[in-house]
């Protein structure tokens, strides 16, 4: 790596940030150390489940101890989890899926028994979990749009899993002057986090102009990306923010050398 790659290896790039809070302002300063300007604008938001009976019943054996697993798939469980004032017995075993949803969980005050160390997606911990062969009654709650991944893979292994949606996914409208920024070009790299996010971005900003980067967290995402009708030109090798940031300096660094 060049001394200069390494001072500002983004310089001359407005990347839009399809998330707020703190996994967003953690981004944006990654972002911005490497010499990029992000542009945070949160694509999409949470609502409340429509059965708010079924997760509270389910809730409810949680803190009963029924289950021996709860599986967490994505920081906004750990805040519905929060809202219930949900606790959740020392008995009962908690599986994070990615290093955003255990950091959540911790800082939250539960705790993480298990977390795929390599593939942080559904299809990984269906992976890993195949080692600890998990048994008894496992709670699942996720939002209402999250694909069939983990419902058919725990299946697979056997389980006794007992999906429930926690919470809703729902559109947030960009602002006039992002929308034009992406529409000429200004903003011209791209990050999308979630199938639902690329959904957004397609019903919003699509067509993207020629020379726009985008970069998806994952394959799983890419796969969702491209399902919407988004050209993906750069995946991360792993859902987390420093996979996606470090891809796409790549791809910047690739695209410098061949250009022309």
């Amino acid at each position: 790596m060049t001394p200069q790659r390494r001072a500002k290896p983004l310089a001359g790039w407005r990347i839009l940030v399809p998330r707020g809070g703190e996994w967003g302002n953690s981004i944006a300063a990654s972002l911005r150390a490497a010499g990029a300007v992000p542009v945070i604008a949160p694509l999409i938001n949470f609502a409340s489940t429509d059965n708010a009976a079924a997760l509270a019943d389910a809730l409810d054996r949680l803190r009963q101890g029924y289950y021996e697993w709860v599986v967490v798939t994505s920081a906004t469980t750990v805040d519905v989890l929060l809202s219930h004032d949900q606790k959740i017995p020392s008995e009962t075993r908690i599986a994070a899926i990615g290093e955003t949803t255990s950091s959540a969980l911790l800082a939250a005050g539960y705790r993480v028994d298990f977390s795929p160390e390599h593939d942080n997606s559904s299809r990984g911990l269906v992976k890993a979990w195949r080692s600890v062969a998990p048994t008894g009654h496992i709670l699942v709650p996720q939002s209402e749009d999250s694909d069939e991944t983990l419902r058919s893979g725990l299946a697979g292994l056997g389980t006794d899993a007992e999906i429930v949606t926690a919470y809703r996914t729902v559109g947030v409208t960009v602002s006039a002057d992002i929308a034009k920024e992406v529409r000429t070009g200004r903003i011209n790299g791209i990050l999308i986090t979630s199938g639902s996010v690329a959904r957004q971005i397609q019903s919003q900003l699509a067509p993207l102009p020629p020379g726009t980067a985008v970069a998806a967290i994952g394959p799983r995402t890419a796969f969702d990306a491209r399902n919407a009708g988004i050209t993906v030109d750069v995946i991360a090798e792993s859902r987390t923010a420093a996979s996606l940031v470090d891809a796409f300096i790549d791809h910047v660094g690739w695209r410098s050398r061949h250009a022309g």
